[in-house]
C-alpha cells in the first residue's frame, strides 16, 4: 500500500511538473503583448511626425488651464481631435473645442482669436477641419517628417473669421528610442483690430522610460507680426504619458511662461484613444 501511494504520489508530481513544463513552451511560443506609442498629437505643442494607421481612429482630448498673468484664466475642453488613417503617409483630421477666456490657445494645437484686450471674459467654440502627410522618412541624416494643414473656424464668439494653420514638423529617432523632433507653426489669426501673423517654433525631447513610459522636456513660443504691440510668448515645458493598454493613452503636460507675455502657467491633462 505504502508503495503504491509513493507511486501514485509521484505520478501526481510527474503529471503536474509535465503540465507547467508543457505551459512553459505554450508561454514561450507565444509572443509577449507589445505596447508601440500612440504618437499623439496631443502629447506636445510640437505634434508627432507620425500619421495614424491606416483603418483607425485615432482619438485625442484634453482640458487645459491657462494661468494668465493679466485677466481672467482660460479654460479650454474637450480639444478634440479625431485623427482618420486612409494610407500610411496620409491622415484626416477633425475636431472642436471651447474655451472661455480663450486669449489665442498660447499653449496647445487648438488655435483661436487673440481675446479681449480689456480684460473682460471671451467665450468661444470652433470646429477644426484638415489633413496630415508624411513628407519624408528618417534615413541616415534625413529626419522623419509631416505637413500639417488646417483651418479653425469659430461657431461662437466674438470673432467669427476662419483662421488657416499650417505646420511643418521633424525629427530623428535614435536606436535608444530617443526622439528629438522640432516644428514651426504658421497661422493667420483674427484679432479685434485686424488679421495678423502668428509663428510657433518648437522643439522637444521624448525619453521612453519603459515600454508604457515615456517623458518630455518642450521649448515652444508663440510670437505675433501684425498687431500694435507685438507679443513674444515662450515657454518651458516638461510633460510625460503613460499607455494603460495598447490602444489608451494618459498624459500630462505642465507649462511655465518665460516673459511678461506669457502666461505664468499653464497644465494640460488629455487621453488618447485608437479605435
Amino acid at each position: 500500500m505504502l508503495l503504491h501511494a509513493m507511486m501514485h504520489g509521484s505520478c501526481f508530481t510527474l503529471k503536474r511538473v509535465a503540465a507547467l513544463i508543457l505551459l512553459g513552451i505554450i508561454a514561450s511560443a507565444c509572443p509577449a503583448e507589445d505596447y508601440v506609442d500612440l504618437q499623439t498629437d496631443r502629447d506636445a505643442f510640437t505634434p508627432s511626425t507620425y500619421t495614424t494607421k491606416p483603418g483607425t481612429v485615432l482619438t485625442e482630448g484634453s482640458y487645459v488651464y491657462i494661468d494668465n498673468r493679466s485677466g481672467p484664466s482660460t479654460n479650454s475642453y474637450p480639444e478634440l481631435l479625431c485623427r482618420i488613417g486612409v494610407s500610411d503617409r496620409f491622415e484626416w483630421r477633425i475636431g472642436g473645442s471651447y474655451a472661455d477666456n480663450g486669449g489665442g490657445y498660447l499653449v496647445t494645437n487648438a488655435e483661436g482669436g487673440s481675446g479681449r484686450s480689456d480684460g473682460t471674459v471671451a467665450y468661444e467654440s470652433n470646429v477644426l477641419y484638415g489633413f496630415k502627410a508624411t513628407t519624408t522618412e528618417q534615413h541616415d541624416w534625413t529626419p522623419k517628417s509631416c505637413l500639417i494643414v488646417e483651418a479653425f473656424t469659430p461657431t461662437s464668439g466674438d470673432l467669427f473669421g476662419t483662421t488657416p494653420v499650417v505646420t511643418y514638423a521633424f525629427g530623428w529617432q535614435s536606436a535608444a528610442g530617443w526622439r528629438l523632433d522640432t516644428a514651426i507653426r504658421y497661422a493667420y489669426s483674427e484679432g479685434e483690430q485686424s488679421w495678423f501673423n502668428k509663428w510657433a517654433p518648437s522643439v522637444v525631447l521624448r525619453i521612453p522610460v519603459s515600454e508604457r513610459w515615456e517623458v518630455h522636456a518642450e521649448y515652444f513660443g508663440s510670437y505675433t507680426d501684425g498687431l500694435l504691440n507685438e507679443e513674444a510668448s515662450p515657454f518651458f515645458s516638461p510633460g510625460t504619458h503613460y499607455l494603460l493598454t495598447k490602444n489608451l493613452e494618459i498624459g500630462i503636460r505642465l507649462g511655465w511662461g518665460l516673459t511678461n507675455d506669457a502666461a505664468s502657467f499653464f497644465s494640460d491633462a488629455g487621453f488618447g484613444v485608437r479605435f
